[in-house]
């Protein structure tokens, strides 16, 4: 008669097998193992590229909107306050800030707006206002200029151009009489606007 080994032995002569061979394989990575990851990394990374652009083009766009955001909550507040606001645009430190006129003042003088609004704003490094134009006044890529906001309604008819680092520029245009600001992709001059020489 022929004699089973009992479980408990069988189980036993697998973890001592087991053990052996994981003994006498090296620890690490094969080279096919090695070239897979890469292959699979390289992979991910040409997919991913394309996307990257996406998101330097989001911050352009972002910060074009927030900037036409500005300049519509001071059109409403110039309109609603009965005040002469400007949006002041300091082109070699790259950034924007409001002051404010009261036109009934006895001696009236722009005054930096310190409410939660008007606080400076600074742009990021990689994103730069390229010029501004102000009709009347001209183009202006160094220094300061500012855009008038008017208590009976309008404001001086203005073009930003804001230039991210690999050259994309975005277009706001103010409209004079809504207050309104488009924002246009690419380097755009309405045709309307008139500049002195």
């Amino acid at each position: 008669m022929k004699l089973r080994p009992r479980p408990a032995a069988r189980h036993a002569k697998g973890i001592a097998r087991l053990g052996a061979l994981s003994s006498s394989a090296s620890p690490g990575f094969t080279l096919l193992e090695l070239a897979v990851v890469i292959f699979i990394m390289g992979l991910m990374l040409t997919l991913a590229l394309p996307y990257l652009g996406g998101f330097r083009e989001a911050a352009l766009k972002s910060q074009a909107r927030r900037l036409a955001g500005r300049a519509t909550y001071m059109y409403d507040e110039a309109t609603g306050h009965k005040l002469v606001l400007r949006l002041i645009f300091d082109i070699d430190n790259n950034g924007y800030a409001a002051a404010q006129l009261d036109p009934y003042a006895v001696q009236p003088v722009f005054a930096p707006d310190t409410t939660m609004s008007g606080r400076p704003v600074m742009l990021p490094a990689a994103i730069r206002i390229r010029d501004v134009t102000v009709e009347g006044i001209g183009t202006f890529n160094r220094g300061t200029i500012a855009t008038n906001f008017y208590p009976e309604g309008y404001v001086d008819a203005t073009v930003v151009h804001l230039e991210d680092a690999s050259g994309d520029v975005m277009t706001l245009e103010f409209s004079p009489l809504t207050g309104q600001v488009a924002i246009i992709s690419g380097d755009v001059m309405p045709p309307g606007m008139k500049v002195p020489q």
